[in-house]
């Protein structure tokens, strides 16, 4: 039986940072940290790759109680369900390409200078990747194909808000590149069902 570690480690230690970076650091202080770790425009224009990690270690507050515990349970389960190496790398591939992605679009729309060096960290495109990626996990027929269409659902609702923000851009994609995930994992499956139907 697996025992989630990277989890309960990942979320506590954002959390750590997060709590001890408002008692550690000034405000001015503190929202250059947060600035140089961000995936905004300038930075990724910049050269400055490493953000794309650095970028899913900080929150701009502390997680609130509900939102950390759901992001524990979903990346706990993941590692449970499919080991932490999947996790890890479902999280990465959401994190890292939905940002790609809002850049890339950002880049093309000419944004604003406000925008282009705007706060962009956190855990929330991984959170989105990983929860797509793990409907795979669900029986298949009405509920998997139910669940994967409420999910883009309320991920799409507030691209139709006219305060629509780059980041609710980012959650649909992350939530797209995990039901991506999910859709190798049950071709996969499918073939070896096949196979071992047809070894019988």
């Amino acid at each position: 039986m697996r025992v989630p570690t990277l989890a309960p480690a990942y979320v506590g230690g954002v959390q750590l940072l997060a709590h001890a970076s408002r008692r550690l650091l000034a405000g001015p202080a503190r929202r250059d940290l947060l600035r140089s770790c961000s995936t905004n425009v300038d930075n990724l224009a910049a050269g400055r790759w490493s953000t794309l990690v650095t970028s899913a270690l900080l929150v701009e507050e502390p997680m609130e109680l509900p939102y950390a515990l759901l992001l524990l349970a979903v990346l706990g389960y993941a590692e449970y369900a499919h080991g932490a190496w999947w996790t890890a790398g479902v999280f990465l591939f959401g994190h890292t390409g939905a940002t790609l992605l809002v850049y890339g679009g950002l880049r093309a729309g000419r944004p604003s200078p406000a925008t282009r060096a705007a706060l962009d960290v956190g855990t929330s495109y991984g959170f989105y990747a990983v929860l797509g990626g793990l409907t795979s996990a669900l029986p298949r027929g009405p509920l998997r194909g139910g669940a994967r269409l409420a999910l883009l659902a309320l991920a799409a609702k507030p691209l139709l808000d006219r305060g629509r923000t780059f980041t609710d851009a980012g959650h649909f994609a992350a939530l797209g590149l995990g039901l991506g995930v999910a859709g190798v994992i049950d071709r996969r499956s499918d073939v070896v069902d096949y196979r071992s139907v047809a070894n019988r």
